[in-house]
């Protein structure tokens, strides 16, 4: 977008940036795939092509099923996208702030263009602060809403903004995904973790050069790796305001 809401703009790119970014991809010479190709690498089922990258797109913005899916599809460039179902669902209800929403209807289409689709929970509450029934209830409702729309499986889960925990990556195995994709601000890797898959955030200040370093497997750690003192910290610190406050927006 050119005009995004306050609270999205650090996350978002105007389209001319957007259109840069995907032209370097193809520039770059890598092989893009959806997270189920990936998931049948780690699991070994199946290699994955030489040089691979993975475009992944979080809640289900408006420009999704739009000129994002467009973009991507004049390239021949698949991706995966993960749809929050509060935010788009008939009557739902999010934590996500005001912002254009794509709708339900429109997941289908997004198949068309040539992307996977995951959940992003609900509600995008932050997951490793709610109760075990809380959080079944974000993993499951989630998936079946999708698995309505689209009549086949849903396999994988994004964790909103990454939020994470040893019981959350358990309980979205119970729940029946086969992979969880984290941010982890890294690269992922051949001994990543199937329910804490690390990914980039693109970020409004992020560049065209930015973007190339890291096709190029530079400009950023490589995962996984052990959470430190300061992640730990802030996850102990946010479980115990949702304590005061109740669930929060992941973001």
């Amino acid at each position: 977008m050119d005009d995004p809401p306050s609270w999205i703009a650090e996350f978002t790119v105007r389209p001319k940036e957007f259109a840069a970014h995907l032209d370097a991809i193809v520039d770059s010479g890598r092989t893009p795939v959806t997270i189920s190709m990936l998931a049948d690498h780690l699991a070994g089922r199946a290699p994955l092509p030489p040089r691979p990258v993975l475009l992944t797109f979080d809640d289900g913005f408006a420009d999704l099923p739009g000129p994002t899916a467009e973009a991507l599809a004049a390239r021949a460039l698949p991706a995966t996208a993960y749809l929050t179902t509060g935010a788009i669902a008939p009557g739902g209800r999010s934590l996500l702030p005001p912002a254009p929403m794509m709708t339900l209807d429109a997941v289908a289409q997004l198949e068309r263009f040539g992307m996977e689709i995951g959940s992003h929970t609900v509600t995008h509450a932050q997951l490793d602060t709610l109760s075990a029934q809380d959080l079944a209830y974000e993993l499951r409702r989630s998936k079946a809403v999708l698995e309505d729309a689209l009549g086949h499986p849903v396999r994988h889960l994004a964790y909103p903004h990454g939020y994470n925990s040893a019981k959350v990556r358990t309980l979205s195995a119970r729940a029946g995904y086969e992979t969880a994709t984290a941010v982890r601000h890294a690269l992922s890797s051949d001994r990543d973790e199937r329910y804490r898959i690390a990914r980039l955030i693109v970020r409004q200040s992020h560049t065209v050069a930015d973007v190339a370093a890291w096709l190029a497997g530079e400009g950023a750690r490589i995962a996984p790796y052990r959470d430190g003192p300061r992640t730990v910290a802030w996850r102990w610190y946010r479980r115990g305001r949702a304590v005061v406050r109740g669930p929060e927006f992941a973001g």
